[in-house]
């Protein structure tokens, strides 16, 4: 008998599966359709020896101190600032826009405070700001929006930017300085052996048994179990009797190149031109010297395994109707970007499910049974 059947072995599943297992002294069983641990975060080595993410790239950024020490328990980092260029006017420029952005683009030469004012003169200020669109336009009008944002919103998300919610979009600042840096989180760095290595400690414990290559379906009748832990898409576990939530999906396209460099940035994007968004090239994520260097295209497309929830006001309504039968369920706990259909970070899925372990423990009334957490490591260690 499982104390816990996890299903999902990505981020959710497995932080509950070692905080369960290794805090609690539950029995866990983990269960994954695919044939390997790490969800979307897995990475592993090509046949030229280059480490690559098979399902594109996942860099690792968070504000929360909590998030990074539990994750520190299971991998060295290192210290990594991610930074991308945009191909728009035939030229490669920082995204999001910057001070140099705008020189470069328009051969200027402003300074900080000239850039916030041509920003301000050429800005269309909305009322009530709902939609990518406004959210563009309203802090850098609508030729930057064009140049930059629309074209690449609609490969991406299948739909125009004024039809897709705000917070899309307001994920990407607009700064007056030069800082090219993508993110500005406290904590940036990249696991120093990859996610797969990380997931593997993660989930070494004893008291963790692992299924791949197994659909939950097939063993949820017949392996016993007092709770489950669902972080698949919610619409699948509840055969989609309302219908189906909308997703996003990718194909991706790994190349291997016979030079040590492709590109001058880890992320180059296509906004304007081809059907594919972006090109990754893995060794700056991963600093790996070699010969060679890896590349991967990214292709959105409306079908195939689901990666991004498309935040619309009708797809929230019907993901509420999924969750009222999810809140009926009380043996069953539903975590993560699939289950809750929510456009989650990395670190957020792991704070989530950190929140639902205490939650559990509050529930039970469990107390530490085996060894306290791991030493914290530090970057670069």
């Amino acid at each position: 008998m499982f104390d816990y059947l996890i299903v999902g072995a990505g981020f959710a599943g497995s932080v509950l599966a070692e905080r369960l297992a290794a805090i609690a002294d539950k029995k866990v069983l983990i269960v994954d359709i695919r044939n390997h641990i790490a969800g979307n975060a897995y990475d592993c080595y090509n046949e030229a020896g280059l480490l690559i993410h098979k399902y594109g790239p996942h860099i690792f950024h968070t504000n929360s101190r909590p998030v990074f020490e539990y994750l520190s328990q299971f991998t060295a980092w290192r210290p990594y600032e991610h930074r991308v260029l945009a191909s728009v006017d035939g030229q490669l420029v920082p995204i999001p826009i910057n001070l140099d952005t705008i020189n470069k683009l328009y051969g200027s030469t402003l300074t900080a405070f000239e850039v916030e004012q041509f920003f301000a003169s050429i800005a269309e200020p909305k009322e009530t700001i709902r939609t990518s669109e406004d959210v563009v336009v309203s802090q850098v009008g609508r030729e930057l929006y064009e140049k930059f944002f629309r074209n690449y919103t609609r490969k991406q998300w299948g739909i125009d930017p004024s039809e897709l919610d705000k917070s899309v979009t307001a994920r990407v600042p607009t700064r007056t300085n030069r800082d090219d840096r993508y993110f500005t989180d406290t904590y940036q760095a990249m696991p120093l052996h990859g996610y797969t290595r990380m997931f593997e400690r993660m989930l070494s414990h004893p008291n963790i048994k692992i299924m791949l290559n197994t659909d939950y379906r097939d063993i949820v009748d017949i392996i016993p179990h007092q709770e489950m832990i669902f972080t698949g898409p919610i619409d699948l576990f509840f055969n989609y009797c309302y219908g189906k939530l909308p997703y996003r999906s990718l194909e991706f396209k790994h190349e291997t190149i016979n030079a040590s460099n492709y590109q001058p940035a880890p992320v180059v994007n296509y906004p304007n031109e081809h059907l594919y968004t972006r090109i990754t090239e893995f060794k700056y994520l991963t600093g790996q010297d070699h010969p060679k260097t890896s590349i991967v295209y990214e292709y959105p497309q409306a079908e195939g395994d689901p990666y991004y929830p498309v935040p619309r006001p009708d797809n929230t309504e019907l993901y509420k109707q999924y969750k009222a039968l999810a809140d009926n369920l009380p043996q069953v706990h539903f975590v993560g970007r699939l289950a809750t259909y929510k456009y989650y970070n990395m670190d957020q899925v792991v704070a989530q499910a950190l929140t639902l372990f205490k939650t559990l423990q509050e529930r039970d009334h469990l107390t530490p049974h085996l060894a306290p957490d791991r030493p914290f490591a530090t970057l670069g260690s």
